[in-house]
């Protein structure tokens, strides 16, 4: 059954990284992981204030006030030191009586070209798969070649759709 929002909270582990819960306490680690402007040449947004992104994560971890949707938030961390990396999710939603989630990354400039991304992402669509849900979406812009890649390796296809003017990646 897919995940609810009645799920436990759950911890995925790769060889390297632990996805641990979002909290809102995490958003004083995550606005030095946040706090490069290269960040959002491709994502958009904007250097977030600390009180912006606590007050978001708080909004995040608390749930989806649509009681169709549910939202599933990691902060991302390398597991020899526990340091914070960046963070992914997953926004489930059911369509014709199919799960679906629509997932995300974002992993610090400091630390992207290490493969942090791909392993992260990788994990979260293998979890999203073991707990049933039947579709992953990803929107990646197209000029960023490096999300490309982290959409492929997490077993993503392009589909040649178009959302907000990005490119829409899916399984299966």
């Amino acid at each position: 059954m897919p995940p609810s929002r009645d799920s436990p909270k759950i911890v995925i582990e790769t060889a390297r990284l632990r996805l641990a819960p979002l909290t809102a306490e995490d958003a004083d680690e995550m606005a030095a992981v946040l706090g490069d402007e290269g960040l959002y040449e491709f994502i958009g947004g904007h250097l977030p204030t600390l009180a912006e992104l606590r007050e978001r994560y708080g909004r995040l971890a608390a749930g989806s006030p649509d009681p169709r949707v549910v939202w599933l938030n990691w902060i991302v961390r390398r597991r020899s030191d526990e340091e914070p990396l960046g963070t992914v999710e997953a926004t489930l939603t059911t369509k014709d009586g199919q799960s679906i989630a629509a997932v995300a990354w974002v992993i610090g400039v400091k630390w992207q070209g290490l493969g942090f991304a791909s392993e992260a992402a990788r994990a979260l669509v293998d979890w999203l798969r073991q707990q049933g849900v039947q579709a992953v979406t990803a929107n990646v812009h197209p000029d960023h070649r490096a999300s490309a890649q982290v959409a492929a390796r997490a077993g993503l296809r392009p589909t040649g759709a178009l959302a907000g003017g990005e490119q829409v990646w899916s399984w299966p």
